[in-house]
């Protein structure tokens, strides 16, 4: 090489583009928790047409989220699958389908007004069977692998006289069995949009028979939580929001049991149409009376938590979505009863809702700013450092 020959700058490697996670199945809950605030503000006793405007920015938020967290699920579906080997991420299988049938419930309530009757009607209906589909999956896949695959690695895991087999139970073994209970809810909405006669009829039947599937297995569930809780205690701090998710088949329990019963007179004979309408108030009161009971239980531990301190994770969106089946069922019994008190604790329960999605939105995209939530968007490239002179 000649002396008069300046040697070529070394070029600069480009950096490696790092893929971006596959969103965890319990990403969905701040698509369930945005959805509902949307729904349960149109379906409020009183002031839902001033709402509409809010719930209606909301519904399209949430929309916006549903389908980029679907986007990312697909590029990484096998990413996505392989967290049914999780004996804890599995239970959040549920999400992804409550997620579907959230914002189609949006769709049909506030739809029309920006893409027509006829289109909402088609992507709410869309939207149900494909949440319904997933959902009855997650209610039987997830509970078969517990029973099969993840008892066993948590018994292998378990010291010997370390622990009992109930004591690994927590709020998010409700999530999988949940599902349908949300598909009798939003099913409901769909019956006078289907054609009278045998549709009609399968439609509403296989919401009921969805309705009894959900609710006997959430009692059985929340049987086994009390019992760890009254025999484990707490356990640790991160997972004592997912007590709030006990709220959620209670809340839905009561809603499904009200619109199913609003519409079945269209459908069935009497004296099984009258049955169905009273039984959204005879099973609905009662319901609504344990909800308060375990609504008080897990906001005392949360209060004992959060003064010893509750460090910020995605379980802190399970206190929305199950508030906010809390307030579309109140709002259902203020409807069916004319109670003034179901109108003032429905409006109460819908200012917590609102307070508490903001809250835990804000602190998400806070975490996600500062990358202390696990991130499963498509990260910012690095910039390449500059080439040696």
């Amino acid at each position: 090489m000649s002396l008069l020959t300046r040697p070529a700058a070394p070029t600069a490697t480009p950096p490696t583009p790092v893929p971006s996670p596959a969103p965890t199945p319990n990403w969905f809950a701040s698509v369930m928790a945005t959805g509902i605030v949307a729904t349960a503000a149109v379906t409020l006793p009183v002031g839902g047409g001033v709402l509409r405007p809010f719930a209606t920015v909301v519904w399209l938020l949430a929309t916006a989220l549903l389908t980029l967290l679907l986007v990312r699920t697909a590029r990484r579906h096998r990413t996505a699958l392989a967290h049914g080997a999780d004996p804890v991420m599995a239970n959040f299988y549920g999400a992804p389908p409550m997620a579907l049938l959230t914002v189609g419930a949006g769709t049909l309530l506030l739809g029309p007004a920006l893409i027509g009757n006829r289109v909402a009607v088609i992507v709410s209906s869309v939207l149900w069977l494909a949440g319904t589909l997933t959902g009855l999956g997650s209610a039987i896949a997830v509970p078969y692998l517990r029973f099969t695959r993840h008892a066993a690695a948590v018994a292998a895991a378990r010291p010997v006289n370390g622990g009992s087999p109930g004591d690994d139970a927590f709020g998010g073994w409700l999530m999988p069995v949940v599902p349908p209970m949300v598909s009798a809810a939003t099913g409901a909405l769909l019956v006078p949009h289907v054609p009278a006669g045998q549709p009609r009829l399968t439609l509403l039947l296989a919401c009921y028979a969805m309705f009894g599937l959900s609710l006997i297995a959430a009692l059985i569930v929340t049987t086994l939580i009390w019992q760890r809780l009254a025999v484990h205690a707490t356990g640790p701090a991160r997972m004592v929001p997912t007590l709030w998710i006990g709220l959620g088949p209670i809340g839905q329990a009561i809603t499904a049991a009200n619109l199913l019963g609003s519409v079945a007179p269209a459908v069935l004979p009497d004296p099984y149409a009258q049955g169905f309408a009273a039984l959204g108030v005879v099973l609905g009161v009662p319901l609504w009376g344990f909800a308060l009971l375990w609504g008080s239980l897990a906001l005392a531990v949360t209060v004992r938590t959060v003064r010893r301190g509750l460090p910020f994770s995605l379980t802190w969106w399970s206190f929305t979505f199950p508030v906010g089946t809390c307030v579309t069922g109140t709002s259902a019994l203020a409807v069916r009863t004319g109670s003034d008190m179901f109108t003032v604790v429905a409006v109460l329960l819908y200012a917590a809702l609102v307070a508490a999605w903001l809250t835990v939105g804000v602190r998400t995209l806070r975490d996600l700013r500062d990358s202390t939530v696990r991130v499963p968007f498509p990260a910012r490239p690095q910039r390449s450092a500059p080439a040696a002179r």
